[in-house]
Parts: C-alpha cells; sequence; structure tokens
C-alpha cells in the first residue's frame, strides 16, 4: 500500500476514534484512564508520522481539558495518558514548565509508591476501585512500564530505566509459557498460578510491542539483560507459530475454535515491526519470518476496518477471565485501543515510506 492509501486508511482510524461521543461507554476519550491513554500514544505517533499539526493540537487540547482529572485516582492504568504526554514535551520542551512537573510526580509514584508484587512488578490497580492483589497482568508492561522507560529518556534518569528495564524481566519471567513462548494473560502471586492460564491474544500484543518500544527509549541508559532478549525471541517466535493461514490471530492464540481478533492481531504485527526497527532481532532468517507475518497481517486488520475508519473484530475490555472458555464469549465491540492499535501498525508503515 502507498503512503497516500495509508495515510488515508490511518486518518479515517483516528477520526473515528477520536469523535466518539461521551455517552458511549466503551469508546469514550474523555476519561485519564487506560483506553483514551492507548488511544493518546497512538495518536501522538500517528502525527509524527505523518507530519499532522492538527493531530498534535488535538492530543494537547485533550491533555488540558483533562488535566484536572490526572492525580484523581493514581493506579497503573490511570499511567497510560503520562505515556502520551512524554513525547508531547519530547517534541515541545518549552512546555516543560507547566507540565513536566505533573509528568515527574506521576513517575515518582511509580518509583517509590505503587503496589508490588513479591518479585517486584507492578501490581495490576485499575480505576474501576476493583482490587487484584499480588497480580501481575501482561498490560501493565504498557500502561505503566512504557511510561516509565518514555520518561527516563527524556530527562536521563538511569534509576527510571533500570526500573522500566526490571518490570519487561519480571513480566516476561512471569508470564512466559516455555512450552509455547507465548504468553498468559495473568499471574497469581498468592496462588502462585495463571490463574486461567489463557494465552490470550491481547495480553502477547501488548507486550510484543511494549518490549522494543521500552528497550529502545532506555538502552542508553540501563543495561538489558541477555535474558530479556532471549525471552522475547522466544515470545515472537511463538506468535508466529501461532499465526492462522489468513493472518490473524485468535482472542485465545491456541484456540483454533476462539474468534480472530483484530486488536491482538494488529497489536502483534506492530510488535513484529516495532523488533524489526529497533534491531532487538538479530537472526536474519528470524526477521524475514516476523516482516512477511506482519504485512500478512497488515492485510487481515485493513479488511477490519469499516469506510468510516471503525475498526471491527475488536474484543471489548477483558480482565483475566475465570477460566479459558469465557475469553471465547466477550463482546466484539468498536474501542479506543482497537483503533489504537490499527493506528500503531498504519503509522510504522507510513514511516517506512516516508519521503
Amino acid at each position: 500500500m502507498n503512503r497516500e492509501k495509508l495515510l488515508s486508511k490511518a486518518e479515517q482510524v483516528y477520526e473515528y476514534m477520536v469523535t466518539a461521543p461521551e455517552n458511549d461507554w466503551q469508546r469514550n476519550m474523555n476519561n485519564w484512564d487506560w483506553k483514551p491513554g492507548v488511544g493518546l500514544i497512538a495518536a501522538v505517533k500517528y502525527g509524527e508520522a505523518s507530519g499532522s499539526s492538527a493531530v498534535r493540537d488535538y492530543v494537547w487540547r485533550w491533555m488540558r481539558d483533562n488535566r484536572q482529572k490526572a492525580a484523581k485516582q493514581r493506579v497503573i492504568n490511570s499511567t497510560a495518558p503520562f505515556a502520551a504526554l512524554t513525547e508531547l514535551l519530547r517534541a515541545e520542551p518549552g512546555a516543560a514548565a507547566a507540565w513536566l512537573p505533573l509528568v515527574q510526580e506521576h513517575g515518582e509514584w511509580l518509583m517509590r509508591e505503587a503496589p508490588r508484587t513479591q518479585e517486584g512488578g507492578f501490581e495490576h490497580t485499575v480505576t474501576e476501585g476493583v482490587d487484584f492483589p499480588e497480580q501481575l497482568w501482561a498490560d501493565t508492561l504498557v500502561v505503566g512500564a512504557l511510561f516509565l522507560a518514555r520518561l527516563a529518556s527524556l530527562t536521563g534518569d538511569a534509576a527510571m530505566a533500570k526500573e522500566a528495564v526490571k518490570q519487561v524481566a519480571v513480566h516476561l519471567q512471569l508470564l512466559q509459557d516455555d512450552a509455547t513462548g507465548v504468553l498468559f494473560h495473568g499471574f497469581d502471586g498468592i496462588a502462585r498460578s495463571h490463574m486461567s492460564a489463557a494465552r490470550w491474544g491481547r495480553a502477547n500484543a501488548w507486550v510484543a510491542f511494549g518490549v522494543p518500544e521500552i528497550i529502545a527509549s532506555v538502552k542508553h541508559l540501563a543495561d538489558i539483560p541477555a535474558e530479556v532478549y532471549q525471552r522475547y525471541t522466544a515470545l515472537v517466535q511463538g506468535l508466529a507459530r501461532l499465526q492462522t493461514a489468513n493472518g490473524m490471530w485468535h482472542t485465545v492464540l491456541d484456540r483454533p475454535d476462539f474468534y480472530l481478533e483484530t486488536s491482538a492481531t494488529a497489536g502483534i504485527a506492530y510488535g513484529f515491526l516495532a523488533a524489526l526497527h529497533t534491531g532487538i532481532i538479530d537472526d536474519a532468517a528470524l526477521q524475514q519470518e516476523l516482516r512477511k507475518a506482519a504485512l500478512k497481517a497488515v492485510d487481515a486488520v485493513m479488511i477490519h476496518v469499516d469506510v468510516y475508519g471503525a475498526v471491527h473484530g475488536v474484543s471489548g475490555g477483558t480482565p483475566v477471565m475465570p477460566t479459558v472458555e469465557a475469553y471465547n464469549e466477550v463482546k466484539i465491540t468498536p474501542t479506543p485501543y482497537g483503533q489504537a492499535l490499527a493506528l500503531m501498525l498504519i503509522s510504522e508503515l507510513i514511516e517506512e515510506v516516508k519521503p
């Protein structure tokens, strides 16, 4: 697909995301929480790839309109918008006086006060007021640790960089299924189990792109253990093996009787491309395999974007479900993160074909 077509498709996906009505609970973008936050992370990436000042203006306007909500609930899931804000400040350092104190305050909360599991991973805490004691979820790597890595990169804070790398290592160690290489959705430190033990697609998508983005942000500030590279390589190899013939992945990766899921497909494909572009995969044959798989997934994702820009085939918000079978019952609906994962994938391709 040429640059013009990619830009047109990205604009449709972006516009559908940011024009969501506030009374649509699934699509509402006006909360300081993880769903809009992932959308904003994607919007910033799209704005950079396309060079659109209008996109940048939207994200700044969102920050101003919602700033008063930022400190009302200090949890991991409400960290996601800060990952977008750090990139705005990187591009516009003149705004640091007004915004960097707020950003650094949240970074210090993550470093010193955010609940952790006994292994030191960020405990999954949410704005809904539900507790998951000693639980580590794959989602947290993007909604929490990515911000910490970006803030470390912005300020040169080596301690924050080291902590971001630690979060990557802990998430991979606790969630990875050694038999397949892919990840379980969550880990319960009290029961010492993976709960329903679902190899959930979108959980793997978060980590597939979160790891290369985090490493790229902090590798000049912190050492990256060889184990991280080894485990990430095993992850992408496992994911490549589980891709279906039509380019997609199932909502539970190893359950071919479950529905195919677009956000997992987009996020995994974006992760493959991010891994290639950041150079964390050094095996030439695997590089070729991942690029082929990613481009195959791109075609599948595009089919699921309608003329209005809505990304279809996306599972709704999904906690760690009580059984594997319950994942197949999650409602399918357009969401900010579904839009975002597709937008990040398309934006990565736009970057490849910049004039």
